[in-house]
């Protein structure tokens, strides 16, 4: 009796467990089945993923925000040709996802806005590519997080409201690891190099900008740090006496390769003159000074000899004009006998009588 009813009991409750079981398992089917779960495969639309090597590259699109589903074995992520006009807070950030993304280039995207944390989750990236946009606003904050972030290339991108705020963006502290920083082709006036952490820094490229002189302050940050190199051509130098301690430099260090590539524009006498070329002379700011000093010397003496000469006239102004009046009574004596002869001569009379 006794085991008829245990048996009893055991049917009944694994009836109830299996029921239960039932359940849980069709509810968790349903979940999987509405729910927006990412495959880890999954590819961007319209990109091309190459897991093998790491690479998700999407080209051209009318799309204006990055994409929200790159894959997380995504090492290198090519986007081109996009209209993004704003980098968002987080707009490479998944659900607080962080990605192990290296690599990341974003050049012609006509991308005018970067917002502060744009780059967040991206901790592990080394080389970032923004060449060829129209940045006109970038946030003091926008590379903050990019803690291992080696090359930083910002190539014909900066338009002129930018400029003021691109010093403060380099400045971050998240930026102490940079390598490589390219800037050319900027319309630049000046290096934006105040701010910025440059003892990791080994190649600051600024070609094509309209760089005019360096000063003293820059000169001396770039000698302090000797394994910087830095590249200058094709900006218009003002070959005169603001160049001299960049002339200096140049002369004195290797650390400018295209050294031989920087010409003068100004002034018109040393227009396409290199630089290296110029003599001692023509930035010497004491022969300048020395000269600048002559010209204003010579110009109060001259103004003193016409005060003297001036003070002489006026003491002397009686006898001038006596003087003055004499003379004047003399011309105007010898002018009537001239007046008389020419009288006598021309009477009809006095000519027949001399007949």
């Amino acid at each position: 009796m006794w085991e008829n009813m245990w048996i009893f009991l055991s049917i009944n409750t694994s009836r109830s467990l299996f029921s239960v079981c039932n359940r849980w398992c069709y509810a968790a089917v349903v979940c999987l089945l509405f729910a927006p779960v990412r495959m880890d495969d999954a590819c961007p639309s319209s990109c091309v993923c190459a897991r093998d090597s790491g690479t998700v590259t999407c080209r051209d699109g009318e799309d204006t925000e990055v994409p929200r589903d790159i894959p997380e074995w995504t090492s290198t992520f090519i986007l081109k040709g996009r209209n993004i006009s704003t980098l968002q807070r987080g707009a490479f950030s998944v659900n607080g996802t962080e990605l192990a993304m290296t690599t990341l280039s974003l050049s012609y995207n006509r991308i005018q806005t970067i917002e502060p944390y744009a780059f967040l989750g991206l901790s592990r990236l080394h080389v970032l590519d923004l060449s060829h946009n129209q940045l006109k606003s970038i946030s003091s904050r926008a590379f903050h997080g990019l803690l291992e972030l080696r090359s930083l290339y910002l190539n014909d991108s900066i338009l002129p409201p930018a400029t003021t705020q691109l010093a403060n963006a380099l400045s971050a502290q998240s930026l102490h690891n940079l390598h490589r920083l390219e800037l050319a082709g900027n319309m630049l006036k000046s290096i934006p190099l105040m701010r910025l952490d440059i003892y990791n820094l080994h190649a600051l490229v600024l070609m094509n900008n309209s760089i005019e002189s360096i000063g003293w302050e820059n000169v001396t940050n770039l000698f302090q740090e000797r394994r910087i190199r830095v590249y200058l051509s094709f900006n218009p130098f003002r070959c005169n006496c603001e160049l001299e301690p960049f002339y200096y430099w140049l002369k004195n260090s290797s650390q400018c390769p295209d050294a031989g590539r920087l010409l003068c524009s100004e002034p018109e006498a040393k227009r396409g003159v290199p630089v290296e070329k110029l003599n001692r002379e023509d930035v010497d700011c004491m022969k300048e000074n020395l000269e600048a000093v002559s010209y204003v010397f010579l110009g109060i003496v001259l103004a003193l000899i016409g005060v003297v000469f001036l003070m002489v006239l006026y003491l002397n102004r009686g006898g001038i004009k006596r003087w003055l009046n004499n003379i004047r009574e003399a011309c105007r004596d010898q002018m009537e006998v001239y007046h008389y002869r020419y009288e006598q001569d021309s009477d009809p009379r006095l000519a027949n009588v001399a007949v």
